[in-house]
């Protein structure tokens, strides 16, 4: 009988094993690249301070794990250009991206990166400008202020706000006495109601949340201009996960009913009525206004 070396026979097993594995995926109608898909991996821009972000996407893991019968795990970033590198490099693989975070997704990926759902609400999205100064009334009046914005690469609390102080005539490099960047749409109004600056800028959904849970002195801070609406947020996924998974996630997400008391938290964390689907083209505005910001290289 001939002896087979330790380190073949192992590798004899190891085959054996995958062929079993193979043949139950078969046999259960599963795509082999399911196996590696066992943990959805799921990340957000940092719009917002992690602690929120965090309790925001909680229950909607887990009911995306009860969709999908997979494990969900939430992959923190410390930045906006940190979400689309993860994205394009495999390392996640769906994300909360803002309409001009897709944009730049979708340019690091060669075009392959999925927009799959937003929310009603993005398809007509809006930012605030916002002051604790009597003198502000107009945009005219930030001329020689300080001024805010969010993020760099945030969608509603730079780029947007941005294209349309430019339609107002201001330029904040030329006309703003000092421009700051806050990191987050929530770090903008403790930065103005710190006095910190003049005014500032972020997305009317944070305000709102904050107005509501009265995280934010109305009595000292106030809105004095709202940009025109124009499409926002959605969740993307990267372009060779697995069509039937994507299509399973597309559905999860649609399938939520504010009205359905067992989605009702969820809802109200996302702060959205419902889900719709959506695609690139719907980006090619900010993409546009990007562009004509210089924001895009």
């Amino acid at each position: 009988m001939t002896s087979v070396p330790v380190s073949r026979r192992a590798l004899l097993r190891a085959c054996a094993r995958l062929s079993a594995v193979s043949a139950f995926a078969a046999l259960a109608g599963l795509p082999l690249a399911a196996q590696a898909e066992e943990v959805l991996r799921v990340s957000a821009i940092p719009d917002e301070a992690p602690t929120e972000l965090q309790r925001k996407f909680a229950p909607l893991g887990a009911y995306l794990e009860h969709e999908t019968g997979m494990k969900v795990s939430f992959v923190p970033v410390t930045d906006y250009a940190a979400v689309v590198e993860a994205l394009a490099t495999r390392k996640i693989d769906m994300a909360w991206l803002g309409g001009f975070t897709f944009v730049q997704a979708s340019l690091r990926t060669k075009g392959t990166a999925v927009p799959l759902v937003q929310r009603a609400e993005d398809a007509r999205f809006t930012s605030k400008f916002i002051t604790a100064s009597e003198g502000i009334k107009g945009f005219a009046d930030l001329k020689g202020k300080t001024f805010a914005f969010g993020a760099p690469s945030s969608t509603s609390g730079h780029l947007m706000p941005r294209y349309f102080l430019g339609q107002e005539g201001i330029n904040p490099d030329r006309d703003f006495k000092n421009t700051a960047f806050s990191g987050a749409h929530d770090a903008t109004v403790a930065f103005v109601q710190a006095g910190k600056v003049d005014a500032g800028v972020l997305n009317a959904s944070v305000w709102d949340k904050l107005v509501e849970q009265k995280k934010v002195d109305t009595t000292k801070v106030r809105v004095f201009a709202t940009t025109p609406p124009y499409f926002d947020y959605n969740w993307t996924v990267r372009g060779d996960l697995d069509p039937k998974l994507q299509a399973r996630l597309r559905d999860a997400f649609l399938k939520l009913d504010a009205a359905n008391p067992a989605h009702k938290e969820i809802m109200a964390l996302q702060r959205a009525s419902k889900f719709i689907p959506t695609k690139a083209e719907n980006y090619k505005g900010i993409e546009s206004a990007a562009q004509a910001a210089g924001l895009l290289k």
